[in-house]
């Protein structure tokens, strides 16, 4: 049995991962590293409320065989740019490396629809600079996730996903071209990232994008 490795373990998609986690055979150990604690209890999870200003000082303990990063938040949120680019690009690459170079074999992570690292929209750029980085470190398996609005219980409400959501949905059926736009729960994010960790296909680096998102889980 395997032992996962999850950061952004409190947020929409994460909270699921980590659930899904505990209750899969396949996994005999889920450890969640998070700024503040979860309130999560379970045998099989260890919980490391960590700095991750201070990655230094537990990075020796980023050891597993998966890494599923769901880090993420808003300029709203994080208060600047600066912040969110140290939450969406910085934590997360620094954890992957530090991951990679304690041998975890496999890395997952959530980016956005459209991240291209030349995008003149701040977040979709930082998104594309993180895959883009990410995908040079030392994993056997590296698997990125893209996809667009996600639907599920927020901690915090989003006013703006929320309108956007009401929206797409129906404006998804009525209007084909914007079927790759169309909303996705975020617990079906979260089996496609399990379901891709556990395939036997071992791609050196591997992109999935709404619809194939969407089949990874459909076709099981």
């Amino acid at each position: 049995m395997k032992t996962a490795i999850v950061i952004g373990a409190t947020g929409l998609i994460g909270n699921h991962l980590v659930h899904k986690l505990l209750r899969d055979s396949r996994y005999k150990q889920v450890k969640i590293f998070v700024r503040r604690s979860s309130m999560m209890q379970n045998p099989k999870l260890e919980e490391r409320v960590v700095d991750f200003n201070q990655i230094e000082k537990w990075e020796n303990e980023i050891t597993g065989d998966e890494l599923f990063s769901a880090l993420g938040t808003t300029i709203k949120q994080a208060g600047s740019k600066e912040a969110q680019y140290k939450i969406d690009y910085s934590y997360q690459y620094e954890v992957a490396k530090a991951a990679a170079e304690t041998g975890v074999r496999k890395f997952l992570l959530v980016s956005s629809y459209g991240a291209d690292s030349k995008s003149k929209n701040f977040y979709l750029r930082i998104k594309g600079e993180l895959e883009d980085a990410v995908g040079t470190l030392p994993f056997k398996k590296i698997v990125i996730f893209q996809p667009s609005l996600l639907l599920g219980e927020r901690k915090e409400k989003r006013a703006g996903e929320t309108i956007a959501a009401f929206f797409s949905v129906p404006l998804t059926k009525i209007i084909p071209a914007l079927k790759k736009y169309r909303p996705i729960k975020a617990e079906t994010v979260a089996q496609a990232m399990i379901n891709s960790a556990n395939e036997p296909r071992d791609d050196k680096l591997t992109g999935y994008t709404l619809d194939e998102i969407f089949n990874q889980v459909s076709e099981r």
